[in-house]
């Protein structure tokens, strides 16, 4: 279960994806959904998806729930500002809505697969609420860190304001 400081998420629709899949992709850019993955979704998805650019070079799959959360927080930029239209106009442009074939694959639009850099040999990586997508090569280089610099971006990121769950439990 995750939870959201400050921002009321419905929990229904909260999913703790886990897992980090290589795939390849075969000569018309689909991929076959990880089984791993699949297992995960809640028993109400009804197999939608909607593909969207990531935010690095990679690309975003959320479950069609998730999408609509998404869209909610997009929904309420000011359309007075002209940073928040760059802001929705970037994010969401290119964003396709997505249903697996019958034999369980995703067809990727070819100007997605360009966005990212992908040819053949993919990582699919879990985020808990969404699924980046990513071309090995690429992937490979944004998760090489070691300890120390884990250790640095945790604490530069989340330092004394993290919620652990165990803290509770002292008090």
């Amino acid at each position: 279960m995750c939870y959201f400081v400050g921002e009321k998420v419905p929990t229904e629709h909260m999913q703790g994806l886990l897992g980090e899949y290589e795939l390849s992709l075969d000569a018309k850019g689909r991929l076959k959904l990880p089984s791993g993955y699949k297992k995960q979704l809640d028993a109400g998805e009804d197999g939608e998806f909607v593909l969207n650019r990531g935010f690095e070079k990679c690309l975003t799959l959320y479950t069609l729930p998730q999408w609509k959360l998404v869209e909610n927080k997009f929904s309420q930029i000011n359309d007075y500002n002209p940073k928040g239209r760059a802001l929705r106009r970037m994010f969401l442009s290119g964003a396709t809505r997505l249903s697996p074939d019958t034999a369980g694959r995703i067809l990727l639009p070819k100007q997605m697969l360009e966005h990212a850099g992908m040819k053949k040999d993919i990582v699919f990586s879990a985020q808990m609420n969404k699924v980046e997508i990513w071309a090995a090569d690429t992937y490979k280089e944004v998760t090489s860190f070691s300890a120390e610099d884990l250790n640095a971006l945790a604490s530069e990121v989340l330092g004394g304001d993290f919620l652990n769950p165990l803290d509770s439990l002292d008090k």
